[in-house]
């Protein structure tokens, strides 16, 4: 009698095997750079559709919903990017990659489909998952390799967890606050953590790509600056008096304005890889100017929030996804009319949101119009072009 064989099919671990071998899986920057700017993309012109056209396709989408996945959606993607690809060259040790990473990246992905479709709690479940369980990891590698001086990161991915649960918890209404609160916190927390890698970075990558510029760091300075962003961050949030949170906020806005000048930003003039990084970060300084008018009720906290998360973190954000998506795919770091363009439309789109927001000239929607086209357009243009740079292996034959 001849007894059936039984084997599982071949076909199957050999797709599975190549599915998770790909080079997408090979760095964290890969799949988070790549699936945040198709999102940016697509995200803006969904609530742009429902705030302008009163398009009511998806239920869920709201200027909470906005909020929420400008932050928790896109920035965080980009955020996990770079701590996976940075941690990685500060411990020597790998960060997530293969089915791990695979399986991170599928989780923002299920986040972000919650968010649209499932209910709320549901939806909340889901979305507050991914920053615990994708922080773990890159604690681990830092705590692994003895590498404290970038333990903090960890310590603001957590406040950036609580930040959401708040947020979550206003938004279903089991806390007495408003959900736009828990989202300007979080916005604050962002742009803390990039003054601290900016200032690490930016006059390194100065000093390198502009020869003959000496920049000028001064620690005791960059702590001031530091300490007055944190002071006039909690200032905002608790709502202390006015003019107290308008001081912090102004004081802030200089302390970051005298620091980006030692950094010799006239310098880098020439060179769009550096001067992208130096006008972002520019913002920060027109953010905190504009937060302590809005304390005073001159302005708008939507337009300081607006400098802060469209000129200086999206600026920064597409600066350094060019930069770190060149090196660590082993080209020459050099740029060209597709880089200059989506440099070029993120400031424009900056300038047409906050000029939308202060709206001085009665022309609110045709500039919120032009932000959203601008913003769009830059994120795209990034995926189209380097979208093909992600999915292939580095052309220096070596790993990541």
């Amino acid at each position: 009698m001849t007894l059936l064989k039984i084997e599982e099919p071949k076909m199957s671990a050999k797709r599975s095997s190549a599915f998770i071998e790909h080079p997408l899986w090979r760095l964290g920057f890969r799949p988070f750079y790549l699936l945040a700017a198709v999102f940016a993309a697509i995200s803006v012109p969904l609530w742009m559709a429902e705030y302008l056209g009163g398009w009511r396709g998806l239920p869920h989408v709201n200027l909470y919903w906005h909020m929420h996945e400008m932050v928790y959606g896109f920035a965080v993607a980009v955020i996990i990017g770079f701590l996976y690809t940075a941690g990685r060259n500060w411990t020597g040790l790998w960060t997530p990659r293969r089915g791990h990473l695979a399986a991170l990246a599928s989780l923002w992905l299920a986040g972000r489909i919650a968010m649209l479709f499932a209910p709320s709690v549901a939806a909340a479940v889901v979305d507050l998952a991914f920053l615990p369980v994708a922080a773990w990891p890159m604690y681990h590698v830092l705590q692994r390799s003895g590498n404290k001086r970038n333990l903090f990161l960890i310590g603001l991915l957590g406040l950036l967890t609580l930040a959401n649960a708040v947020f979550h918890g206003a938004a279903l209404g089991w806390i007495a606050l408003a959900p736009s609160l828990a989202i300007q916190a979080a916005i604050l927390i962002i742009v803390t953590m990039e003054s601290v890698i900016g200032a690490r970075v930016i006059p390194m990558f100065t000093s390198n790509g502009a020869p003959g510029t000496k920049p000028i760091v001064h620690a005791k300075r960059d702590w001031i600056a530091l300490a007055l962003m944190a002071s006039a961050g909690i200032a905002w949030i608790f709502r202390l008096p006015a003019p107290a949170v308008a001081a912090l906020a102004a004081a802030t806005a200089c302390a970051t304005l005298l620091r980006l000048a030692g950094w010799k930003p006239h310098r880098t003039m020439h060179v769009p890889l550096l001067w992208i990084l130096h006008l972002s970060y520019g913002w920060i300084s027109i953010g905190f100017f504009l937060l302590a008018l809005a304390a005073l009720n001159a302005v708008s906290a939507s337009a300081a929030f607006h400098a802060l998360t469209v000129g200086s973190m999206a600026g920064l954000i597409l600066g350094m996804m060019t930069r770190t998506t060149l090196g660590h795919t082993g080209r020459e770091l050099k740029t060209g009319r597709a880089e200059f363009s989506m440099y070029l439309l993120i400031q424009v789109g900056a300038l047409a949101r906050v000029a939308a927001a202060i709206d001085m000239v009665g022309m609110r929607d045709s500039a919120l119009i032009m932000a959203a086209v601008c913003w769009s357009a830059a994120f795209l243009l990034y995926a189209i072009v380097y979208g093909p740079y992600l999915f292939r292996p580095r052309l220096d034959g070596r790993e990541g």
